[in-house]
Formats: C-alpha cells, structure tokens, sequence
C-alpha cells in the first residue's frame, strides 16, 4: 500500500482550507472561497525558518491528500464552525494557521503519489 493510499484512510480530520491570498484593486490581500479538506492534524512542533531567516517553530503539522499552497491557512474544523465574516477573511480566525511550508514527497516506488505535508504557525 502507498503512503499516498494509507494518508487517503487516515485523514479523518476535517480542516478548513483558504487558498494563499490574492491582492485586490486596493492593495488589500483577500483569500478565495474557503473549502474543507481531510486532514491528518498534527500538534507536532518542527523547526522552521521564518521570513528573515530566524528559526522557529511551527504550530503543527498536517498531512493532507491534496496540494496546498503556502501562505494559504488551515484552520481545523469544518465551515459551519466559523461565521460568515471569518470564513471570508481567515485571518480574523483565532485558531486559523498560515502554511508556512508545504512538501510534497514523492513515494519510492511510484512518481505519481505523493506525501504531502504542511507546517503551519501564527500570522504575525
């Protein structure tokens, strides 16, 4: 069985994706229509570096059947947990995480599967 296959069985988590953020006519970022997505959520704690180079650390990781994009945001839980304001702007979400990285690993024996793997932390 791939891992590909595995993630597939294992996510039984539901997460709220939004898609990494687009700036309109007004400069102002706004993110898409937010979907969810199965997940496998995990509180782990990796080492990472930010955007001027400093180390720290990420909030958790998450394991996912689908491409993410960075700088997108996973907030975990469904979309009848949030209101109509916070699931157009997740960044009003308390507990709605920025993907800081995402790694998609090919598998050893196939080049189409795929782990795929975010780290998130909290948008300053």
């Amino acid at each position: 069985m791939s891992v590909e296959t595995y993630m597939k069985r294992v996510a039984k988590q539901t997460a709220v994706y939004w898609s990494s953020p687009v700036a309109d006519k007004f400069a102002k970022n706004s993110f898409a229509t937010p979907v969810e997505i199965k997940c496998l959520w995990n509180d782990k704690k990796e080492m990472l570096s930010n955007d001027q180079g400093k180390e720290v650390f990420s909030k958790a990781t998450v394991y996912v059947v689908q491409d993410l994009d960075e700088q997108g945001m996973l907030f975990l839980g469904g979309l009848t947990d949030l209101n109509a304001g916070e699931q157009a702007d997740p960044t009003t979400v308390k507990n709605a995480y920025e993907i800081k990285q995402f790694m998609k690993i090919p598998s050893l024996t196939s080049t189409k599967k795929f782990t795929r793997k975010a780290l998130l932390w909290q948008r300053s």
